[in-house]
């Protein structure tokens, strides 16, 4: 597997993790990219105490098309901040239209497969996707307070 960038696109790290053999392997490159973003989005896929707020399925958006690390999209790294606007209980003074017109901008304007995989996390399907478990997550982050525990 080729080398990460040093700033690496969440969707980049997850297929490097992906692609490792063993659990202390994926423990150990989650590690070395111990980032809020990355910790957010596993929260919420592995976390059954936090709901997604954006109803579930497929959500239509148009792709952006910008390469990876180019201007033209922004990347999850700057934009988990609003995450929160996502899960039940973040912000309930958004109405339900409003929340899901955020969503669908905010999937318009990340890098493909940042998009693609902020789909799989509302669903909670990271897993169908990424051989990444909440177990190598907890391994990973010891750090995290789960809801659900």
């Amino acid at each position: 597997m080729a080398k990460l960038p040093d700033n690496p696109l969440v969707s980049e790290l997850f297929k490097a993790v992906h692609g490792k053999k063993t659990v202390p392997l994926k423990v150990e490159l989650l590690k070395q990219h111990k980032r809020d973003d990355v910790k957010a989005l596993l929260i919420w896929n592995f976390d059954k105490g936090i709901g997604s707020a954006i109803p579930e399925g497929e959500v239509p958006y148009k792709v952006n098309e910008a390469p990876a690390n180019t201007p033209g999209h922004t990347r999850l790294l700057h934009e988990y901040r609003s995450l929160y606007n996502f899960v039940t209980g973040g912000n309930n003074k958004l109405s339900q239209m409003k929340r899901e017109t955020m969503f669908v901008q905010l999937l318009e304007s990340l890098h493909a497969d940042e998009a693609a995989l902020l789909l799989l996390v509302k669903d909670k399907e990271l897993q169908s996707k990424y051989r990444i478990t909440r177990s190598v997550v907890e391994q990973a982050y010891p750090e995290i307070n789960w809801r659900d525990s």
